[in-house]
């Protein structure tokens, strides 16, 4: 009894399926045998298929497979849609249940149709890339693009790497030839250094090491990383490498004979040679302009030092019997020193001695500065009080102390403008321009240190340069008008004669304001004797007109400032601008020039 309902219930559920399957003729969702559809897939072994053969889906009420299989074993008719819809199953067909691959990568076992999505909510297994094979696959990419000369973009390739493996020292060192292209050489060090520490035995890393500190002008330390593993370099590094040992070396007996133009030849070469990002050589060549007297250049090739910061394998090399670091801040306040900075030049020194307290050079400059300072010190104590002399005695011995120091020749020319010391005072501001030529105070004082002398050629010179670094300032503008004004009184006192002019510079100060006649000529030649003669007679006429004769021969820098190439030639000027221009020697032509071109214009 139990046995019938069960038979009954059985066949009631087989009904209902039947029932529920049926379609209507023409339905597109029937599938019929033979028909052009891709092969079924199945996620089961076709043996575990229990189907009677030739059943159909003609709604016999007999079940397909007994009750005892479960509905996995069921054959799902998949529709040419994308999505299956769960739970119709269509009788009657089967198929060889067999395991699906996309793109060579494993799918759970199931029936999927023609569109993208599984059914039953199978997923795809993906096999996922270690991280090392990820980071190789990254250098590899940077490396093809290093290869290309796009190194900012290899380095941040390389970057991407070294987050994933950082210590893998190949990464590091490719690293370091990125920056290198880049021109970030100390940066370039020290990934090489970090490569070498991670990977002691990675030839490269000390090869590349040997090239960086060759460019830094490390000589000793470039060789020691060249030779290292037993590795030779090849011949040109070699000879690289000796070219730069050669200059520095010679750069060095320079220095200690004073030879400043030498040394700067030398420490120009090194850098041509291969050690073009050594900062150590910057600051050589920036001492030997200083000494030069040429601070321009001297500032700039500090500037250049100063902006490279030394590398641990740097800060450890010498030059010059000091350490490197060292020697940078001692070149500094020597600049800053000539600059009139002198706080500045004592915290440059006494960093220096931090640096290296071994050095005799540096802890000497040292104990001179601290000892200038004092001497400026008391001559600006003296000075206040108006103990002039006093105050010359205490600027002098800082001078001796301290012989490239402008501020201190400028302080003790004040001190000599106030004595009434006109030529000493002149002479020291000689001293300070000479040390520092953009110094506009020693000018001004040196202007006005002529003009006590009655100097008036040389004191419109020098206005005439205040008056274009200061175009506003009123005590210029009155002084040059006074110096011009006295200028051409003393050529209407000069007896007619003609002056001959030799320096380029007077002789621009001399046609700078007023009316001027310049004569160029070769005057050891008999015509040249005889029109001086006539330039006297035209002076004498026109004492409101400076007249000025130059000798060609014996001065050629005003010929060829002025473009002259034909002898006679005669210039007529106004406020320092060429009026006329003629070649002809005739008395009665160069009058009538002189009057129609000049003096109707006074």
């Amino acid at each position: 009894m139990w046995g019938s309902k069960k038979k009954s219930d059985s066949e009631k559920g087989s009904s209902s399926s039947a029932d529920q399957m049926r379609f209507e003729e023409g339905d597109p969702r029937i599938l019929k045998l033979g028909s052009p559809v891709s092969t079924l897939r199945s996620g089961r072994s076709s043996s575990n298929t229990t189907s009677t053969s030739g059943s159909s889906a003609s709604g016999s009420g007999r079940n397909v497979s007994s009750s005892s299989s479960s509905s996995s074993n069921r054959i799902k008719i998949v529709p040419p849609g994308n999505i299956c819809p769960s739970g119709n199953v269509i009788t009657g067909m089967r198929c060889k249940p067999e395991r699906t691959v996309l793109n060579d990568s494993k799918m759970i076992p199931g029936i999927y149709g023609y569109g993208s999505i599984m059914p039953g909510g199978a997923m795809q297994r993906t096999r996922r890339a270690s991280p090392e094979s990820n980071a190789e696959e990254l250098n590899t990419q940077a490396n093809e693009i290093y290869r290309k000369g796009n190194f900012a973009e290899a380095l941040s390739l390389y970057d991407k790497a070294i987050a994933i493996c950082p210590r893998d020292g190949r990464f590091h060192c490719n690293r370091a030839a990125a920056l290198m292209g880049l021109k970030r050489i100390i940066e370039a060090v020290k990934e090489c250094e970090e490569a070498i520490r991670l990977s002691p035995a990675y030839v490269r890393a000390y090869q590349r090491l040997g090239t960086l500190l060759l460019c830094l002008g490390q000589v000793e330390n470039a060789r020691e990383y060249l030779h290292c593993l037993d590795q030779k370099p090849d011949q040109a590094t070699l000879e690289k490498l000796q070219a730069v040992e050669d200059h520095i070396g010679k750069c060095a007996e320079a220095r200690r004979s004073e030879d400043w133009t030498t040394m700067l030849k030398k420490a120009v070469a090194a850098t041509t040679s291969g050690a073009d990002a050594s900062p150590q050589l910057f600051a050589c060549q920036a001492e030997a302009h200083l000494k030069l007297h040429q601070l321009k250049d001297a500032e700039l090739w500090i500037y250049k030092a100063r902006t490279y910061e030394l590398s641990a394998t740097e800060c450890r090399s010498k030059i010059f019997g000091m350490l490197s670091e060292a020697y940078i801040f001692f070149v500094q306040a020597q600049i800053d020193s000539s600059l009139g900075k002198f706080d500045d030049a004592c915290i440059a020194i006494e960093r220096a001695a931090r640096i290296d307290l071994q050095s005799a050079e540096v802890t000497g400059k040292l104990k001179n500065m601290r000892l200038v300072g004092k001497a400026r010190t008391h001559g600006n104590e003296h000075f206040n009080a108006k103990r002039y002399a006093q105050a010359c005695t205490a600027y002098g011995e800082g001078i001796l102390l301290d012989s490239s120091n402008s501020v201190l020749y400028y302080n003790r020319a004040n001190c000599w403008f106030k004595l009434g010391e006109w030529e000493k005072s002149l002479d020291d501001c000689k001293h300070a321009l000479l040390i520092r030529p953009q110094y506009t105070k020693a000018l001004f004082r040196k202007a006005a240190s002529n003009i006590k002398m009655e100097r008036w050629a040389d004191a419109v010179r020098d206005y005439e340069i205040l008056r274009q670094e200061l175009p506003s300032n009123e005590e210029v503008a009155e002084n040059l008008s006074h110096a011009r004004a006295e200028l051409r009184k003393s050529r209407r006192e000069g007896n007619g004669k003609v002056e001959l002019v030799s320096d380029l510079d007077k002789f621009r100060a001399a046609i700078a304001s007023g009316a001027s006649v310049v004569y160029f000529d070769e005057l050891s030649k008999l015509q040249g004797t005889w029109m001086s003669s006539v330039m006297d007679n035209l002076s004498a006429k026109y004492g409101s007109v400076i007249f000025l004769k130059v000798d060609m021969e014996q001065s050629p820098a005003i010929a060829t400032a002025e473009k002259v190439t034909v002898a006679p030639t005669f210039k007529l000027y106004k406020d320092g601008n060429r009026q006329v221009e003629t070649v002809t020697a005739i008395p009665d032509f160069l009058d009538f020039l002189i009057k129609e071109t000049l003096l109707n214009h006074i």
